[in-house]
Parts: C-alpha cells; sequence; structure tokens
C-alpha cells in the first residue's frame, strides 16, 4: 500500500486511446502513459477510453504494443483487468483497472444510454491487505439527461452488488462540470475526494473538472491534478490523484 498502511491511493486517469493529436500531427503517446502510471505509486488506477486493440492504428504506428492497453500499462507487479465498452469498425476500447492488490472478482455492466454512445462500468473487488475493497470505472455519456439516468443506473448497481458495509471506490469522466451529478452520488452515501478544485479538462488549459474519485466507506485526505507540458501532451485530460484513509 503506498506510504501507510491506512491509506489508499486512486488515480483516475482518461487516457484518450493513447493517442493524441489528428492528421499527420496524430503521435503516439502510450509509452509516456506507461512511465507516467508507473510513477503514481498507486494502490488503484482506474482508466479510461482504453483500447484493447485497433487495426488501422497498429499499423500506422511501429511502435504499437503487441499487448491490449491495458496490460501494457501496468506497471510491473500490479494487476490489469479491462472490460469492452465499444466497438467500433477497427477497434474496441472500454474501461481498466491496475492494480497493485489481488483482484478477487470483476464484472461489466453495460450503460449505454442511447445508440450513439457505448458506455459501461466496469466493477473489480481488490482485496488491499486483509481488506476486500470494491472498485467502480465508470464513463459517463456526453448528454446531461443520459448522465442522470446513468447515474441513476449506478446507484442500484451498487444497491444490489455490494454490501452496503464495504468499504467502495467510485472513480472516473464523469463528463459533468455541474453539482447534480455530485449530489447524487453524495445521496448514495459516496463522499468526493474534492478538498479543492481540480481542474482536469482541456490538459492544456484546465478550466473544468470532469474526472472524479468517490468513496464510501474511506475517509478522504488529498487530492492533486499533475501540472507540467508532458502532462499536457499525453491526454485530453489530467490525471486526479486521490487519497484515503481506511476508518476501521
Amino acid at each position: 500500500m503506498s506510504r501507510d498502511a491506512q491509506i489508499l491511493r486512486v488515480v483516475s486517469y482518461n487516457i484518450h486511446k493513447g493517442v493524441q493529436g489528428l492528421g499527420p500531427a496524430r503521435r503516439l503517446e502510450i509509452h509516456n502513459l506507461a512511465l507516467a502510471i508507473e510513477q503514481f505509486d498507486a494502490d488503484i488506477v482506474c482508466l479510461q477510453e482504453v483500447r484493447k486493440h485497433h487495426r488501422r492504428l497498429s499499423e500506422q504506428f511501429t511502435q504499437w504494443p503487441d499487448l491490449p492497453q491495458a496490460d501494457f500499462l501496468a506497471p510491473e507487479g500490479y494487476e490489469a483487468v479491462y472490460r469492452t465498452n465499444a466497438v467500433t469498425r477497427h477497434g474496441e476500447h472500454g474501461n481498466a483497472v491496475l492494480s497493485r492488490w489481488p483482484v478477487l472478482e470483476c464484472r461489466h455492466e453495460d450503460m449505454s444510454d442511447h445508440r450513439f454512445e457505448q458506455r459501461g462500468l466496469l466493477h473489480t473487488r481488490v482485496q488491499v491487505a486483509r481488506r476486500d475493497v470494491h472498485v467502480i470505472v465508470v464513463h459517463f455519456g456526453l448528454i446531461p439527461a443520459s448522465r442522470l439516468r446513468q447515474v441513476a443506473q449506478l446507484g442500484r448497481y451498487i444497491e444490489r452488488e455490494i454490501p452496503a458495509a464495504a468499504p467502495l471506490v467510485v472513480a472516473g469522466d464523469f463528463n459533468d462540470w455541474g453539482t447534480r451529478i455530485e449530489r447524487e452520488m453524495h445521496a448514495m452515501g459516496l463522499c468526493s475526494a474534492d478538498t479543492q478544485r481540480c481542474p482536469t479538462y482541456p490538459a492544456r488549459l484546465p478550466v473544468v473538472q470532469l474526472d472524479h474519485v468517490y468513496a464510501r466507506g474511506l475517509e478522504p485526505l488529498h487530492i492533486h491534478v499533475p501540472r507540467g507540458r508532458i502532462w499536457a501532451r499525453m491526454s485530453d485530460h489530467l490525471p486526479l490523484i486521490a487519497e484515503f484513509r481506511f476508518v476501521s
């Protein structure tokens, strides 16, 4: 566990499929992302927009990894779990969890609200020391009404699948910069790690916070967003790094 046996460090990061730029300026950033993720020294890394494969890009970039991105990005000793949200013409992408601790089980649920956006949640149960911690990664839709239906679906899933007394982390790209989703999360007993405003989007000049880490059964301690030119290059989002303390 990071630093202190009672501290859980969780990172949420939308990696934009490991590629940045458009047209001739498009560049592969997956190798830089792997180095960055290792530096987080996190217990749990929750990733969105992770590619399993993409035929066209793997032909375009000679350094495209042979492994699926989740496996390639996992630091040595970490376990990678990936589930597909969206299938496209040339490949597929979804959410992933990279865990320093053993993953006991994983589940996936489709959260697509309409046919133009394929969304899903990834649920893993991780054994952190002797504790079972449930981790859910989400990537909500672009339409406000969709996000409200998706947060309601998330609430039903938590009530159905996760014991009320179990520590729970929900992290991801919520695509929302208002307060409605936050209020709904708080109503489920999930507290935000946000002890200060942490804009994460767009990475080059962040003005809104689309990415969040919520928890239940854990005390929020600290949250921050790394800054600098290299972080602005790797994805259109900045990573969000949160620390919690176990309450029992």
